[in-house]
């Protein structure tokens, strides 16, 4: 045993049971603090359609940021209700915002906004962006909402009759999809599309999902660590007095 660690305070501790305690302290502080910070800032969400898929299954879970209408960006998978659409939440991406001349399709099959061609990647199929045509004006303060299965997704092309043109306001966003949570094996954050980067406005920047997990994996890992490395400095400490003795 070194000196180091048979060190102790006024009380009698060990460095090394110091060093415990405050790596506990310290864990306990990241892993509630990160608990409560996801509280406030994210909801759960089931989706119950595969009108997303293949970007989010029918039946999974998913964490959306409570955020402002007025933050939300084409390209953003949103979270919203309103009674034009039905009773519950639905969950759709964004691909128009106030004053985008939405359309589609090119002869590659491309949706359009404003005339730019939109390159989507996360569609479920390798063929047109929409099986039906479709052109509309999005009017200021509303959203022009898809979903990724075009195929089967009752979306803002359902709706076009509707009034405004199919869209639904900013007011009735309620958060916007930043991570899949169930099942295990499509747990992951998603990534912002690269397809509306270059349209004015840009695409919005993810939420503080991945800080929160690394604040509680990191809180984890000083408690038990802090735990575990307590009393192997405590048995250390007695096998090392035995043998001086």
């Amino acid at each position: 045993m070194s000196g180091t660690e048979r060190t102790t305070d006024g009380r009698g501790r060990t460095t090394g049971s110091v060093l415990s305690g405050l790596a506990v302290a310290v864990g306990c502080v990241l892993f509630l603090g990160g608990f409560v910070w996801g509280a406030l800032l994210y909801r759960p969400y089931t989706v119950p359609t595969d009108s997303m898929s293949p970007t989010i299954a029918a039946g999974a879970r998913v964490l959306a940021e409570k955020v402002s209408g007025s933050e939300i960006r084409r390209g953003d998978i949103v979270v919203f209700k309103d009674t034009a659409w039905g009773d519950l939440p639905m969950v759709k991406r964004v691909v128009g915002v106030g004053g985008d001349r939405v359309a589609c399709c090119t002869k590659k099959g491309l949706l359009t906004v404003d005339g730019t061609p939109v390159e989507e990647p996360y569609l479920r199929s390798a063929g047109p962006a929409s099986p039906v045509g479709f052109k509309a004006v999005v009017p200021n303060g509303q959203l022009f909402l898809l979903g990724d299965h075009r195929n089967d997704s009752l979306d803002s092309r359902v709706h076009l009759t509707d009034g405004d043109n199919g869209s639904v306001p900013r007011s009735a966003v309620a958060a916007r999809v930043d991570a899949r949570a169930w099942p295990l094996g499509s747990v992951g954050m998603l990534q912002r599309p690269d397809g509306f980067a270059a349209l004015p406005g840009g695409t919005s920047q993810p939420g503080p999902l991945r800080p929160i997990v690394l604040a509680v994996a990191a809180g984890a890992v000083l408690i038990l660590g802090g735990a575990v490395y307590g009393p192997i400095v405590r048995r250390k400490g007695r096998g090392g007095g035995h043998g001086h003795g």
